[in-house]
């Protein structure tokens, strides 16, 4: 069975691949990229040579990112 069709729509995956990572946050893969590279995001699991990143982790790190007009400790020197 395809990989596409083995889960019902309605079940998301708990491993996404870097594409579809960034897409779920809503980013480019250069920014998912940068921000992993900088511990905004999570880093990937292996699973034998792929690199696969939990879709939970992804949700915390995303919540952790402050608001529009909320102090970046990105930003602090």
């Amino acid at each position: 069975m395809p990989r596409h069709d083995a889960l019902p729509p309605t079940l998301q995956p708990l491993g996404l691949c870097r594409a579809a990572a960034s897409a779920f946050l809503g980013i480019s893969t250069t920014t998912f990229d940068q921000m992993v590279q900088d511990g905004r995001m999570p880093g990937p699991k292996r699973i034998g040579s792929r690199k696969v990143w939990d879709r939970r982790a992804l949700e915390v790190a995303f919540s952790a990112l402050p608001g529009d007009g909320d102090a970046n400790p990105w930003d602090e020197p």
